[in-house]
């Protein structure tokens, strides 16, 4: 699938991923390949991004996350260092 995640200041990551943990305001969930549409609240936490045997992680402080048409946006409102 297509990923972005962008905060207002910039685009952080724009490329493939196999699959995204997030941390929701309800819990932590994953989306994979071909999931069905979906829009969700995050809260502050871990976005873990798998792409093939590799995963990268990045920290942010709550946002928005959007699936439609193997497309994934995250809106982050920032990423913590």
């Amino acid at each position: 699938m297509k990923l972005e995640i962008v905060t207002p200041d910039k685009k952080i990551f724009d490329g493939q991923a196999d699959g995204v943990q997030l941390p929701g305001a309800n819990g932590s969930f994953e989306i994979l390949n071909n999931h069905a549409p979906i829009v969700a609240a995050l809260v502050q936490g871990t976005v873990k991004v798998t792409q093939g045997k590799s995963t990268e992680s990045y920290q942010i402080s709550g946002g928005l996350v959007e699936m439609q048409k193997n497309t994934l946006i995250v809106l982050a409102e920032s990423v913590l260092s």
